[in-house]
């Protein structure tokens, strides 16, 4: 990728971004699983929108996606991050885009536990899996599937 990649951090203002890139991210894999409701779409997204640890993807000074990656005490008592909200357009979409940006969080994440959640079926997948994110657990409704990279032993 040659473009200029930078994660700025997010201002209150970007919350609507946030939400539409969602939906133009994730729509038609919601609506694939029965599960598509643009209210609590809405609600899930600023639900877990925080201008401390959401930020912007831009390439050459413009939005093309987010990020969010916030502190996690884990419930089994692995402290780490929980890596959510990360959309990017659909437009920038397998030009490498998603790798970078992931491979930047994980460098600042260190040997720490990052987890994630992912649709069934989701391309995205493939790109967590290509980082070292292994299955950890799926909802009991078969949409939602969990996936953890842990520190190197």
């Amino acid at each position: 990728m040659q473009a200029s990649l930078e994660l700025r951090p997010c201002r209150s203002d970007d919350a609507d971004y946030v939400v539409d890139l969602k939906e133009r991210t994730m729509r038609a894999d919601l609506e694939r699983l029965g599960r598509w409701h643009p209210e609590r779409s809405r609600d899930r997204v600023l639900a877990a929108f925080s201008v401390a640890h959401t930020r912007i993807v831009e390439v050459d000074s413009g939005p093309i996606g987010s990020v969010s990656l916030r502190p996690d005490a884990g419930a089994d008592g692995d402290a780490g991050w929980w890596l959510e909200l990360f959309y990017v357009e659909p437009s920038a979409q397998g030009r490498g885009i998603g790798s970078a940006v992931l491979v930047r969080l994980l460098a600042e994440t260190g040997e720490a536990t990052v987890r994630l959640d992912v649709l069934q079926g989701s391309r995205a997948r493939g790109l967590y899996e290509r980082h070292g994110f292994v299955f950890e657990s799926e909802d009991e409704d078969e949409i939602d599937v969990f996936l953890v990279r842990r520190p190197a032993a």
